[in-house]
């Protein structure tokens, strides 16, 4: 095992799941503020889209965001091996394949969670992405689709990708249903089950295995990391980023220095302002931010100023500025 992939194993202790729309690059460097090492991941970007299509503005980001996964959405092997390397070449920390996702775009292009039904087809796509590249192929799935749902699958699918050259599994701890559920309600009414996560890591000891779905506070990653080796959090970290403010020290074991709420937005704004000065509107990066007050004096607040002033035409940092002084500073009562 080499160094980077020692460290990048270690990152998947807690990682942050590429969500569509949300997990952009202004997002993830906005995440990065608060934790230094949880690994971050692009929302899904289809081959067709980086072959085809504009590489350079899906693959762009800040070298601040590492570790930072490329997930990719295809099932032609040839084109995720060109895709792969497209990502290595960017410097992108690993390449995963999306197996979970059920939305009908995902099913129409024949990829995301429809591919749990053809494991020789994903691990044909694994061994293409591993000879092109030389940083690690991880696989994002479920725990089955439909009627292909008892654990048998599950291991089946497990070993072919696996033998294939993957080492690296995250489990959304719940089934997908193709036909009858929309993405949204695939996210919540499948019924979740850790313990065949933890059975999976038991049975396959030698994979690195996370899992995904459901999961709220550092507390609950925690408990899930004494039975299996990463956790991953999703809309929790969203709508509550400061979650990820304990995480370095809790998980990671490095005890630097907590920023506070308020440092986190100071420490963004010579971000922002480069980003403004190449035509990104402002809205589109404090859309990112409305969350990170959660719970605290002043909250409501600064989400209806950013909500109201952020798309206003000519809106500025002063937006962000004016925001601010709206919530207490509670570190500035802090001796």
């Amino acid at each position: 095992m080499t160094e980077s992939q020692f460290t990048l194993k270690q990152a998947h202790r807690l990682s942050v799941a590429p969500m569509l729309d949300w997990t952009d690059r202004d997002f993830r460097y906005f995440l990065r503020l608060i934790s230094k090492h949880c690994l971050l991941y692009t929302d899904m970007v289809t081959t067709g889209a980086l072959i085809h299509g504009d590489s350079d503005r899906f693959l762009a980001h800040d070298a601040s965001e590492y570790p930072l996964g490329l997930q990719l959405g295809g099932s032609d092997p040839d084109a995720l091996a060109k895709c792969a390397l497209l990502g290595q070449k960017s410097g992108y920390s690993e390449i995963n394949l999306n197996v979970g996702c059920p939305s009908d775009r995902v099913q129409s292009g024949s990829f995301g969670a429809c591919l749990m039904a053809d494991p020789k087809l994903v691990a044909e796509g694994v061994g293409a992405m591993r000879s092109a590249v030389d940083i690690p192929i991880t696989v994002k799935t479920r725990l089955g689709i439909d009627k292909l749902d008892s654990y048998e699958f599950l291991t089946d699918f497990i070993s072919q990708v696996a033998d294939a050259g993957c080492e690296i599994f995250i489990l959304h701890a719940r089934k997908a249903w193709l036909q009858g559920l929309s993405p949204k309600e695939n996210r919540d009414v499948p019924p979740l089950d850790y313990q065949r996560v933890y059975q999976l890591k038991q049975d396959f000891p030698h994979l690195h295995i996370d899992i995904n779905g459901g999961i709220h506070t550092l507390e609950e990653v925690q408990q899930h990391l004494k039975q299996i080796d990463g956790v991953m959090m999703g809309r929790a970290i969203y709508h509550n980023p400061y979650l990820l403010a304990q995480a370095d020290s809790v998980l990671f074991g490095d005890q630097h220095h907590v920023v506070s709420r308020h440092e986190v937005i100071q420490n963004m704004l010579p971000y922002i302002e480069q980003r403004m000065s190449q035509g990104r509107p402002i809205k589109s990066i404090t859309r990112h931010l409305l969350g990170l007050f959660q719970g605290q004096p002043g909250a409501k607040a600064w989400r209806r100023h950013l909500s109201e002033n952020a798309h206003l035409k000519g809106a500025g940092l002063e937006v962000l500025e004016n925001a601010l002084a709206l919530v207490p500073d509670a570190s500035a009562f802090i001796e």
